[in-house]
């Protein structure tokens, strides 16, 4: 990846609808060139999707919570069952494998705390039998998210 694949990439962060003239334009490449990287860096993998960011705030979801999840005594086909469950769950809008005290992260979202409850309490009881703890942290306010310095990198 070369200097101008990393100014495409910042570019693309910056506005993932930007037109390929504009950004042919601004890495000095015309938009063949442009539009043969852009496919290159899909192709590799580098980019894996283009989407956007929404404020669940916006959307009424006052609550953005991280809970962290401790799993004991877990099979694969249990593993596989949680992960598919939390992945279809519509107020889970993050969820990543970590490593450390707890195996998950998963971030959810709700309208209030008597909702939030109610998302808990059903997730708790579905996997009660492989949930060892459960850690709930209230995210106030996003600074960076899925931003990459790729010209610093």
């Amino acid at each position: 990846m070369d200097k101008k694949d990393k100014k495409l990439l910042m570019l693309l962060q910056e506005s993932g609808r930007e037109s390929l003239t504009k950004l042919s334009k601004k890495i000095n490449l015309s938009i063949d060139s442009t539009h043969k990287r852009l496919k290159k860096l899909i192709n590799s993998g580098i980019i894996n999707r283009f989407g956007i960011f929404i404020d669940p705030k916006a959307l009424n979801y006052d609550l953005v919570v991280d809970v962290k999840i401790k799993l004991h005594n877990v099979t694969d086909q249990e593993l596989r069952s949680i992960i598919n469950h939390l992945v279809a769950h519509p107020h889970c809008i993050e969820l990543i494998s970590i490593s450390g005290d707890f195996d998950l992260t998963c971030v959810l979202i709700a309208k209030n705390s008597k909702h939030l409850n109610q998302i808990s309490y059903e997730i708790r009881q579905k996997f009660k039998g492989i949930i060892a703890d459960w850690k709930t942290s209230f995210n106030l306010e996003v600074y960076k998210f899925e931003w990459y310095d790729v010209e610093r990198l």
